[in-house]
């Protein structure tokens, strides 16, 4: 049991943190440098994208051993753009406003590299749940990047955060903006698509910088670890 626990534990922090598709593999950028100028319409496309991939991860490990090989990219698209297609029509049917503004990156998220790079290089060689735990990962690993670059931007840009939060959480969100900074004007290039690309630069920067120091945390705790061991075999 505690062996399961620990492979799934491995598997979302792979998906969050070590192997962020966004952060350390580069791909899905387009959709997020494109709608990450606030934290809202981040938030929407993060969450499409969440659900897509972790149904899709699922989907494809349950029919995995039904497909040949000539046809498994054409039946893998098919799933995803069935699930897109779900989540396209929904949105516009209970978020329509949201819809509107995010536009063409619902339905792109068929030809998001993260969706079908997951499909076949894990969830179809895989089993149900690590399969689903994988995708649940990737997409969370991929919807905090969004919004962490879509609160950088919409904070430089206008001072605030969840601006327009009703378009994703209804009319109880109206009074949800929370205005950090008095900006009579913001930075621009923060809310253009310059200030994406900056932004996103900044992201891996950091993210490089943190996982630097935690290898060379881990790197001294080992050679402590070793140094304590050949002690005691000394004094033994």
């Amino acid at each position: 049991m505690n062996s399961k626990l620990s492979e799934y534990r491995h598997i979302f922090m792979d998906g969050l943190w070590h192997n962020n598709y966004a952060l350390v593999a580069l791909l899905g950028l387009c959709p997020l440098l494109a709608v990450s100028n606030n934290v809202v319409n981040a938030l929407g496309l993060g969450i499409a994208t969440l659900f897509v991939l972790t149904l899709s991860n699922g989907a494809v490990s349950i029919i995995r051993h039904w497909i040949t090989p000539e046809i498994r990219i054409p039946a893998y698209i098919t799933v995803i753009a069935g699930l897109v297609t779900s989540v396209d029509l929904l949105m516009s049917m209970w978020l329509p406003s949201l819809h509107s503004v995010l536009g063409i990156f619902i339905p792109l998220i068929v030809t998001n590299c993260i969706v079908l790079a997951r499909a076949e290089a894990y969830a179809s060689k895989n089993s149900v749940d690590k399969a689903l735990i994988d995708g649940f990962s990737i997409g969370l690993g991929f919807l905090v990047a969004l919004v962490i670059l879509g609160g950088m931007r919409e904070l430089l840009g206008n001072g605030t955060l969840f601006a327009q939060a009703d378009l994703l959480f209804g009319a109880v969100a109206k009074d949800w903006t929370l205005h950090i900074i008095d900006l009579d004007y913001g930075l621009l290039m923060a809310i253009l698509p310059p200030g994406a690309f900056i932004g996103l630069g900044l992201m891996i920067a950091a993210t490089n910088a943190i996982k630097a120091k935690q290898k060379k945390q881990q790197a001294t705790i080992s050679v402590a670890i070793t140094d304590i061991g050949v002690k005691e075999g000394q004094s033994a």
